[in-house]
């Protein structure tokens, strides 16, 4: 007789951002692409989200009018509403409470300053993700993403540590970028409804300062980041922001899960927002939409034999533009035309508009967010520069593979996972020399090791035919959502004690040694 089929496991999703819904960086995308993924490979999914001003959602359905939620010395009654109008096995679920989140903004003021209140804004939002778990989707994992999401692990084992319809859950957390931690005054404790007891090093203080990451590190079941670089790196004091001696201590219940990329939103064969439809195998419409980019910055359109660099990002010292600022100069007295989109600090977005001044006809910024250009760029660019001082996983040195965009890239987490080193060719293009990798990586985080690397990147692009064979390599590579998802998989199926073929195990739940120790913090 046949064992009565297993029903498909559970998994919760919390997140504070999700194209279309909301964005203010990758965050958005991975969890607009993961839960949808995770449904094809037969999970049964939900995703909880806050509802910002910015929501905007088609066929909008309540399904509890009124949680009630104890924060600090009150009550707050935010509403749970699901959108139905998306054709998509995946449930999405809103918390609405338009006094913490109808803003114009998701995380920062008009200022340029956190909002004072986010605190409370998203301890809200973790105990309604609980309440979701405990009265609409019941899960097997409850997998939360970063420290906007942090509170929920740690309110899971000790606010609901009692409750049983939530005792068989698991956690997972995975963190995006650890530079960002959620840190507040201690005071937040309180104004979140927890207790001064968690105010130790071994909780959630953090140098004087309450940590919402630290406490999901400490209190979820296990723990991921976004490649297998940044999983190593994150436990060295260089990338470890504070946190690497907890990262060592969890070692055990840490592992890296490169992101994947939605190829139906980026792929020259049929971007919508490209000038020509281009292949490995017909790359002839990428000339145009060279011709074109340069057209949408101002630039000559003639200068296609010249190597045209495109830049996507933050303007901030994490994704290098200091590096860039140290050899502006020097790498535009070069043959070569750069177009950068983005914003960021003030400092730096003034260098490129200074830049684009003294450079015209060469160089050229926009300070914006343009989804449509960012395309644009992808497409039209020869190649596309990466040179950061950490970076978790990205995503634009995976798009550009796709689009024969070549990227220049310092070797840092996930873009020197993503990214092979290129070796010229040292022979005939058919024989065993024929160039090898995908494109060009520095180590150093140095001026001098990045101008070096565009020097080498452009000795190549002077060979029409190698570069061509290079754009092709990287063309091919597959970095879908399917292979990270079945990682995903695996991972919820230890956690909820099932075998990758989904017969029953022992749960491997491993709870810090510290959370041993019951608390209350109601």
């Amino acid at each position: 007789m046949a064992p009565p089929k297993q029903k498909p496991l559970r998994v919760l999703i919390a997140a504070s951002e999700c194209v279309p819904f909301s964005k203010t960086g990758g965050l958005a995308d991975v969890i607009g692409a993961l839960p949808e993924a995770l449904a094809a490979e037969g999970l049964s999914v939900a995703v909880v989200l806050p509802r910002y001003r910015s929501t905007k959602l088609e066929k909008p359905k309540t399904l509890i009018p009124s949680l009630t939620i104890p924060l600090g010395g009150g009550l707050y009654f935010p509403e749970i509403i699901e959108e139905t109008g998306r054709k998509s096995p995946v449930r999405w679920l809103f918390v609405d409470y338009p006094p913490y989140f109808e803003r114009d903004s998701l995380y920062v003021g008009p200022q340029g300053s956190d909002w004072p209140d986010n605190p409370e804004r998203f301890a809200l939002f973790s105990r309604s993700v609980l309440e979701v778990a405990k009265q609409i989707f019941p899960p097997d994992v409850l997998h939360c993403h970063d420290w906007q999401a942090g509170l929920a692990p740690v309110l899971l084992k000790t606010a609901y540590a009692g409750d049983p319809s939530l005792r068989k859950v698991s956690t997972a957390f995975t963190i995006h970028n650890l530079g960002y931690q959620g840190l507040f005054p201690p005071d937040a404790l309180f104004r979140t409804g927890l207790t001064q007891e968690l105010f130790t090093m071994e909780w959630l203080e953090f140098y004087g300062q309450v940590n919402f990451l630290k406490g999901a590190l400490i209190y979820s079941d296990a723990i991921t980041t976004v490649s297998k670089g940044y999983s190593r790196e994150i436990q060295t004091p260089e990338y470890g922001f504070g946190l690497e001696g907890v990262l060592k201590e969890r070692a055990g219940r840490l592992r890296g899960i490169l992101n994947g990329v939605d190829y139906a939103e980026w792929d020259p064969g049929v971007d919508r927002f490209i000038a020509a439809h281009y292949s490995a195998a017909n790359l002839e419409g990428k000339k145009q939409c060279k011709k074109d980019l340069l057209q949408q910055f101002g630039l000559p359109s003639e200068d296609l034999d010249s190597p045209l660099i495109g830049i996507v990002s933050r303007f901030t010292r994490q994704k290098g533009a200091d590096l860039i600022a140290e050899v502006a100069d020097r790498m535009m007295s070069k043959d070569l035309r750069l177009v950068a989109l983005g914003s960021g600090e003030p400092e730096y977005e003034e260098l490129f508009r200074d830049l684009s001044k003294r450079y015209k006809g060469k160089f050229a910024a926009r300070i914006a967010y343009d989804n449509a250009l960012a395309h644009k760029i992808e497409a039209g660019a020869d190649m596309f520069l990466m040179p950061s001082r950490y970076e978790p996983c990205g995503l634009n040195q995976i798009y550009s593979l796709r689009y024969g965009t070549v990227p220049v890239v310092r070797a840092t987490g996930g873009l020197d996972d993503t990214i092979e080193q290129f070796e010229p060719s040292t022979g005939p293009a058919s024989g065993p020399g024929s160039g090898q990798g995908t494109g060009f990586k520095f180590a150093e985080y140095s001026g001098a090791a990045l101008l070096a690397t565009i020097e080498r990147a452009m000795g190549v692009f002077a060979d029409r035919e190698q570069w061509k064979r290079l754009m092709q390599t990287g063309m091919k590579k597959d970095f879908s959502w399917g292979a990270s998802a079945r990682e995903y998989v695996k991972l919820y199926g230890e956690l909820a004690g099932r075998q990758a073929s989904g017969s029953p195990q022992e749960a491997p739940k491993e709870t810090p040694k510290r959370t041993a120790k019951k608390k209350s913090i109601e």
